[in-house]
């Protein structure tokens, strides 16, 4: 009997280890990017459009596979209806018109893809390239901390009614719909005057909303923009944004967990960008101190920059920070990995180095990889402070400076790379760079 019983947990341990998976960055026993997602999009050709959307939806309507649709100029959809999106159809933006896609309040989107029939949204153009057409904006009835509770989008739209462009409200479990196995490519059209649309804007949207599986890809904007509300992104994937990766504010609260950000030094916006960027408002005076301040919660995150060099990339001022956490916010990532990027974190200039203000703002169990410098404060020419309290063991926190081949199982691999840390590959290092190169 004792024989049996030593046998059977031997298996058990010889079988766990087969199936380990590392606890930091993005998790699990298989590749879940696998299937869904395309990371060489303009190597795929849909054909032409077969059905054009334009104007107003006012009524339940679906788009079928088996049509290719283009979106010409602004299409709402109003009136409380459901715009259903079939597994497997394509949408393709117009260039011409800015072509974009707007739920109204009280409507929803119900684009329900699986892994192996993904709902793509797409330019039209042959030689697609960022900001081709303008993005997704889905708005809802979740609280947000503007003056007033009610706020419209920014972005130069010209809808039949105001009111198909407001969002905010009391109702922080709001549905808007279903966005699952979805990817939005080239959208983040430039505006003048008025700010860039984003690959997909949440404007007041509520918990009851499900995002999962949504890669925004080369989008000359924002990937996803997040305005106040109650989001839980789950699995999301940004892919060679121009600007943020993931934007939170006006009051946001937000759980992100178990997603992705890769960026470009090669294509990085000039004027700022980062893989999150976490505010409460853009100015303080509009922001009602009555209401939410912006909170974010991460966990399982990857964050990395992708360079043949990064040292030479970071010195002649290609790349940013990571992360840059604003005022009047609360901020915490956990088991997570931030790799190439200088430094990792910036703090706003604002923000006191105190108890009170430490507390809101945490790291822990995080992977720093390839940084120069970790957790810095803008301005601030001596931030040993900040490196030794975030340093400490309580926040086991991890330090490093391996080259992606041997931190990552296969972050080469053009078509289908997998971003997750190779099992027992962290090695801890004291500094990130050496002091003399």
């Amino acid at each position: 009997m004792k024989k049996i019983t030593l046998t059977k947990i031997l298996l058990l341990f010889v079988f766990c280890g087969s199936f380990a998976q590392q606890e930091k960055g993005i998790t699990g026993y298989n590749n879940w990017l696998n299937s869904w997602t395309d990371f060489k999009p303009n190597q795929t050709e849909y054909g032409e459009p077969t059905q054009i959307l334009s104007g107003d939806i006012t009524e339940n309507t679906t788009l079928t596979k088996r049509n290719t649709y283009l979106l010409l100029g602004e299409v709402y959809v109003t009136n409380e209806a459901t715009l259903t999106i079939e597994p497997g159809t394509v949408i393709l933006g117009d260039f011409k018109t800015k072509g974009s896609l707007i739920i109204s309040r009280g409507s929803k989107i119900i684009a329900d893809g699986t892994a192996t029939d993904p709902i793509v949204f797409t330019s039209n153009k042959s030689d697609k390239k960022q900001g081709d057409w303008g993005g997704i904006f889905l708005l809802g009835n979740a609280p947000i901390n503007i003056f007033g509770g009610i706020s419209s989008l920014n972005y130069g739209l010209k809808p039949s009614s105001t009111e198909n462009i407001s969002y905010g409200g009391d109702d922080a479990y709001s549905n808007s719909g279903v966005l699952k196995h979805v990817r939005i490519e080239y959208a983040g059209k430039r505006t003048v005057g008025h700010e860039d649309f984003s690959g997909i804007t949440f404007a007041g949207v509520g918990i009851k909303t499900s995002i999962f599986n949504v890669m925004v890809s080369y989008s000359q904007g924002n990937s996803f923009n997040v305005l106040g509300g109650e989001v839980l992104l789950e699995q999301a994937v940004s892919f060679r944004s121009s600007k943020n990766d993931f934007k939170f504010n006006h009051g946001a609260q937000a759980n992100i967990y178990n997603s992705l950000a890769v960026r470009s030094p090669y294509i990085s916006s000039p004027d700022g960008s980062k893989c999150l960027h976490v505010s409460s408002y853009n100015i303080k005076e509009d922001a009602d101190a009555s209401k939410k301040e912006t909170l974010v919660k991460a966990e399982n995150l990857t964050l990395m920059n992708v360079s043949n060099d990064i040292k030479y990339d970071i010195s002649v001022g290609l790349v940013q920070e990571a992360i840059y956490v604003g005022p009047d916010v609360s901020f915490s990532i956990d088991k997570s990995v931030i790799s190439g990027f200088n430094p990792a974190v910036i703090l706003d200039e604002r923000i006191a180095i105190n108890n009170d203000n430490l507390a809101k703002i945490q790291f822990t169990n995080t992977y720093f990889n390839n940084c120069k410098g970790n957790i810095f404060k803008k301005g601030q020419t001596n931030n040993d402070d900040l490196e030794s309290w975030y340093g400490s063991r309580a926040f086991d926190n991890v330090y490093s400076k391996g080259p992606d081949s041997e931190t990552f199982i296969d972050s080469d691999n053009s078509r289908k790379p997998d971003f997750r840390l190779k099992v027992n590959g962290i090695i801890a290092s004291n500094d990130n760079f050496d002091d003399e190169d």
